[in-house]
């Protein structure tokens, strides 16, 4: 079984949907997910309801420290945002494949919405992108 690791700073959001979307998209009997963070903090609830809408629960997921994998040989570590890349512990080494693909913060994006609708298309976009990269992501 080979396990995949979605790295970002929080694990809140993208690291998050990372997970959620992988374990829908990949083959379960080939791979196993995980994600984690540099710092991590909370599921974003916005993240949440943007994959909810698609038929994914991410609801019983948490955030968690890269330090919980330590120690766990990878076929694949993905970063998602560039923090995450640069802060990249050093036993991430271990991995087969280190992948990089810096999407943008929703919550970030976000920030400057009147409405939550507004808010949530941020979120939608950036969900979007990393369905389309890991539709498309040859392991």
């Amino acid at each position: 079984m080979k396990k995949i690791l979605f790295l970002c700073t929080g694990n809140s959001c993208r690291s998050q949907m990372a997970e959620g979307l992988a374990k829908e998209i990949l083959p379960k009997d080939e791979f196993e997910i995980y994600s984690a963070g540099t710092k991590p903090s909370f599921v974003d609830p916005n993240a949440i309801k943007v994959m909810g809408e698609i038929g994914i629960d991410i609801s019983s997921q948490r955030s968690k420290h890269a330090d919980e994998f330590k120690g766990m040989d990878f076929y694949a570590v993905i970063t998602v945002c560039d923090k995450a890349k640069e802060s990249c512990p050093l036993w991430l080494g271990k991995a087969v494949l280190k992948l990089h693909n810096s999407f943008q913060d929703p919550p970030a994006l976000a920030k400057d919405s009147k409405t939550e609708e507004e808010a949530l298309t941020h979120y939608r976009k950036v969900r979007d992108e990393i369905r389309f990269f890991l539709e498309n992501l040859k392991l």
